[in-house]
């Protein structure tokens, strides 16, 4: 079993406000439209395993850039986009947090019933997933979130997150079926966090024998079950800061929102009437839906698509991010129509980003950028928890 990697966030509370929340779905719906059609089903499965594309797509979505909220809220919001239309998409997500975890089973039942999957399979993975998290591998963290993400061809992923009340922590866990091998014999590939020192895994090949040893003694006499156990008993920060984002990749996408060479092909696009700051937001999420893995080791940068609800890095923009979800919807929506190249033209905007790093080795000023954004921050609608910002 191949396990794509983990997470550390900072454990935060609180909820999602309904303007964000809608705009989530919303946009989070347009972006799997849009993977879905270029590359199939089974890549948005992939991308889905990955924590940094993960966090760069909560991100774009307008979540604080790396709190524990993340997961819950984007799962969420990809939950409500997705099933309603899993017969167009071929995909299905099945649990979430808390109660809605313990649904997941049935769930899964129920898709296998509407697609000929193996339902008992499918449930024996979701828990066997679980399992390994919450019980083979004690670093502190206890499962409260379990999502199990499959596409109609039987390919699966599961992204999951744990609590640690004691570091104020989260830490969640990424899951890919392909290539599968074991649960329980080296599924991790990465590792994404801070080292919190040695823990008991026995995921790792290395304890195999530690496992052998478990099922052994299971298999003994209780008697000798207790004896043998009568013998054996005698802790981030939340800001965006300079370090946090890539300036030279953040410099090449504020080029491309303001390169005349950039509007005159906006025009091509049909885009009249969106500015640069809308496109500076669309060439993340065009990011995120095109990009190469090695775009994504920065994900803070992905926060500067439609800032966040914290107002860190600055104000959540709505109406730029209004026009991100309309400009994506009408290019998924044409392109399904009449098969022309308006979702192709949205994949050059990530392209034409990394020519543009490649051209000018732009570096940009995080704090100025920050400052510019507050400033224009009515302006673009902006919004946070507490509500509008003021001119």
């Amino acid at each position: 079993m191949k396990r794509s990697g983990t997470a550390d966030l900072p454990l935060h509370y609180g909820t999602v406000p309904q303007w964000l929340s809608e705009r989530m779905t919303a946009l989070g719906r347009e972006i799997i439209r849009a993977i879905v059609e270029d590359y199939g089903p089974d890549e948005v499965l992939r991308r889905l395993s990955d924590p940094f594309w993960f966090q760069a797509l909560g991100c774009v979505l307008g979540m604080d850039w790396h709190s524990s909220g993340i997961t819950t809220s984007v799962m969420g919001a990809l939950k409500r986009a997705i099933n309603p239309l899993s017969g167009e998409l071929g995909i299905f997500v099945c649990g979430g947090r808390g109660k809605h975890s313990l649904r997941t089973p049935q769930e899964l039942m129920d898709v296998s019933g509407r697609t000929g999957l193996d339902g008992d399979s499918l449930v024996r993975a979701s828990r066997l997933s679980a399992k390994v998290d919450n019980t083979c591998i004690l670093d502190g963290f206890s499962l409260y979130l379990h999502t199990f993400i499959l596409s109609r061809s039987g390919e699966w992923t599961v992204v999951q997150q744990g609590m640690n009340q004691d570091t104020r922590m989260a830490r969640r866990y990424h899951w890919h079926s392909k290539n599968i091998r074991s649960f329980v014999d080296d599924p991790h590939t990465a590792v994404v966090g801070k080292n919190q020192g040695l823990i008991t895994n026995l995921s790792d090949s290395r304890a195999s024998a530690n496992r052998n040893g478990i099922t052994e003694f299971l298999l003994q006499h209780p008697d000798t079950q207790l004896r043998e156990l009568r013998r054996l008993t005698m802790p981030g920060p939340h800001q965006i800061r300079p370090e946090h984002v890539n300036s030279k990749r953040l410099g090449a996408v504020l080029t491309l929102a303001y390169e005349k060479q950039y509007r005159e092909f906006t025009d091509v696009l049909l885009l009249r009437g969106v500015g640069p700051r809308t496109i500076q937001s669309l060439s993340l999420v065009s990011e995120v839906i095109h990009g190469a893995p090695g775009r994504f080791d920065d994900p803070a940068r992905f926060a500067f698509a439609h800032g966040g609800k914290d107002g860190a890095p600055f104000p959540v923009p709505l109406k730029v991010y209004d026009e991100s979800i309309s400009v994506l919807r009408n290019a998924v929506n044409r392109a399904r129509i009449d098969r022309s190249d308006k979702l192709k033209a949205v994949g050059v905007l990530s392209r034409l980003t990394m020519a543009i790093e490649k051209r000018h080795e732009p570096v940009a000023d995080v704090n100025k950028v920050i400052r510019n954004e507050w400033r224009k921050s009515s302006e673009y609608g902006g919004m946070t928890i507490k509500g509008p910002v003021d001119p």
